[in-house]
């Protein structure tokens, strides 16, 4: 095989690579934009929730800010997860 078809053959590989690469990225980008659009929505029941509890005048249990805390750790775990995607 000559220099020039080794190198015709490389870079029909890279371009086959590349093209495949490239849809994954953009796979990946749509399923962390919908992750995030999902996280959305828990973050403005955190929001929701921390105002309450912020609320002098509404008075919040124990179990209810417990409760808030496990949606804003679940919230965090999404955002890393989605950054892990990304980087």
């Amino acid at each position: 095989m000559s220099l020039k078809s080794e190198f015709e053959n490389l870079l029909s590989k890279l371009n086959v690579e590349r093209e495949e690469l490239q849809l994954k990225l953009h796979l990946a980008g749509m399923e962390a934009k919908d992750e995030f659009e999902e996280a959305e929505k828990q973050w403005d029941q955190v929001k929701h929730k921390a105002s309450e509890i912020a609320d002098d005048s509404i008075e919040t249990s124990e179990e209810f800010i417990a409760k808030a805390k496990i949606v804003g750790e679940e919230l965090k775990d999404t955002y890393q997860r989605i950054a892990k995607r990304l980087s």
